[in-house]
């Protein structure tokens, strides 16, 4: 899964810090996350219902309330990340990038949901005959 192979990369980008890209490393690293978060919540769509995958990813984002038995908080830390993730990658002269501190937390939290988003298994259609 593509999801975990970003969050891989992000997390040797935590590890290591390279020198080459001193000061440009916490905002690769924002977008790593950034694109892991809209990997996991497509793969889930792309299983759940794949007509909302082709959507832009705000609408993906509420369309996740409407899956009841992810429960509330899942939806709710998918738009919160990606509305933390959105504002860090983007490059403000008045604001200063990401903490080590804060991208860890993220790494975290994205790796979490994405291990709850990838664990969710559509219900079966009761209109759909099986077999």
């Amino acid at each position: 899964m593509i999801t975990f192979r970003y969050l891989d990369v992000a997390d040797s980008l935590l590890r290591e810090r390279p020198d080459e890209i001193a000061g440009l490393w916490p905002r690769a690293c924002a977008w790593l996350l950034r694109l892991a978060l809209e990997s996991a919540v497509d793969d889930l769509w792309a299983r759940e219902r794949p007509a909302v995958a082709q959507t832009p990813m705000r609408a993906q984002l509420l369309s996740l309330h409407y899956l009841r038995v992810l429960g509330p908080e899942p939806p709710a830390t998918a738009e919160y990340l990606w509305e933390s993730l959105s504002r860090a990658v983007h490059h403000h002269p008045y604001e200063l990038s990401p903490t080590a501190t804060e991208l860890r937390r993220w790494h975290q939290d994205v790796h979490a949901l994405a291990l709850t988003l990838g664990s969710h298994r559509p219900e079966p259609d009761p209109g759909k005959q099986t077999g």
